[in-house]
């Protein structure tokens, strides 16, 4: 990790870079100045990206943009109005525990061609795939079960129009659930009932995904989805991760989703790690009640899954870390800078979908490999 200042933001600079024309950069921005304004810490991130993208990345295109806002409904606009940016956003109220407004994690790739597809969704083409990104995805129906349901059909015909299917290409969906407590149930129920439509079971696959708390500028809005597929992706390139001394199939509690997911090209091995907690493989919350000893199981059964993957914790990019209380988060970034130091992170204030988990983690990770019997990047 490289870290940089500029005045009144911190970035901090994952970077992967094997040799070939595609270099993969994440960039986690803080706002530093506590005491600054909203507008102050907004214009001092984006000041940030900028001058990186312009000054050391002048090659790289924009793929993937989330920002954690402290409030939605009052800062969602300015936004949308001053970032220019040509890629996928997502915009979340998921606010930064470290006491300021706003945070954003950028994910940018050298060597790639972008463009919006007819079917509104963000495309970064190269080689023999096209991977599509969305953001921020939502609508007004009349509770969380119905929204998730319009968000999968709606979802299902723009892979539809990309000559895709969720089944067959979909690798990653986030759903932000405002008042998880009370409305991830409904979540869970469409997604449980979609994915059984469109042939995703037990025996055969589900999606890596984080289910989280999060809102959107409009309170009406109770679930928003981000997603990513590949066009060209084939089934021998992709594995699913299941660390069974540490953790256990989703479905034995009635969700869908996968642990994690690997991507198999020529030259490189991505790990997709959905929202992992502190859970055992009876699929029991370890430690209730307390945040260290939570914290520790959880950075456990995430080694577990990255072991499955061939990977480390060295092999990880830019980490998003969700608290249920926000008193926790001085020991919890204690223990984050002691153990990962050298790995951009967030601390956001997103509770859990499960009352009894403090906290939760998601990361991805990328390994150089090669294989030959697979495409290139």
């Amino acid at each position: 990790m490289t870290t940089k200042h500029y005045e009144g933001a911190r970035l901090e600079l994952f970077v992967f870079d094997n040799g070939t024309e595609v270099t993969e950069y994440q960039l986690m921005i803080h706002a530093e100045d506590t005491y600054a304004s909203y507008a102050e810490q907004l214009a001092a991130v984006m000041n940030a990206y900028s001058a990186v993208v312009e000054n050391e990345l002048k090659n790289a295109h924009c793929i993937f943009k989330r920002y954690f806002l402290s409030d939605a409904a009052n800062q969602m606009d300015d936004v949308v109005a001053n970032d220019m940016t040509d890629c996928a956003k997502s915009i979340i109220q998921q606010a930064p525990l470290d006491g300021t407004k706003v945070a954003v994690w950028a994910y940018l790739m050298t060597g790639v061609n972008t463009d919006i597809g007819p079917s509104g969704l963000y495309r970064m083409h190269h080689g023999a795939f096209t991977h599509l990104w969305n953001g921020s995805a939502h609508n007004l129906a009349a509770n969380s079960e119905y929204q998730t349901r319009l968000l999968f059909n709606e979802y299902a015909m723009q892979l539809l129009q990309e000559e895709c299917t969720l089944k067959d290409n979909c690798l990653r969906t986030w759903f932000f659930v405002n008042d998880v407590d009370l409305n991830y149930g409904g979540v869970v129920r469409a997604r449980n009932q979609f994915f059984f439509t469109q042939g995703l079971t037990v025996n055969t696959h589900f999606i890596a995904s984080t289910g989280i708390s999060g809102r959107q500028q409009d309170p009406n809005v109770l679930v928003q989805m981000d997603n990513y597929a590949i066009r060209g992706i084939q089934p021998e390139q992709i594995h699913h991760l299941y660390a069974p001394t540490h953790l256990n199939r989703t479905s034995d509690y009635g969700v869908s989703f996968e642990r994690g997911t690997t991507i198999d090209y020529a030259d490189r091995r991505h790990v997709l790690i959905s929202g992992t907690a502190s859970i055992n493989n009876k699929g029991e919350i370890m430690y209730p009640k307390d945040i260290v000893k939570q914290t520790h199981r959880m950075w456990e059964n995430v080694e577990a899954l990255l072991a499955e993957a061939g990977c480390t914790y060295d092999n990880v990019g830019p980490m998003i870390v969700y608290l249920r209380d926000t008193s926790d988060y001085a020991m919890v970034s204690k223990l984050y800078q002691e153990r990962f130091p050298n790995h951009p992170h967030v601390i956001v204030h997103a509770p859990v979908c499960r009352p009894g988990w403090l906290i939760e983690m998601e990361c991805m990770a990328v390994k150089q490999q090669n294989a030959p019997e697979f495409n290139a990047f």
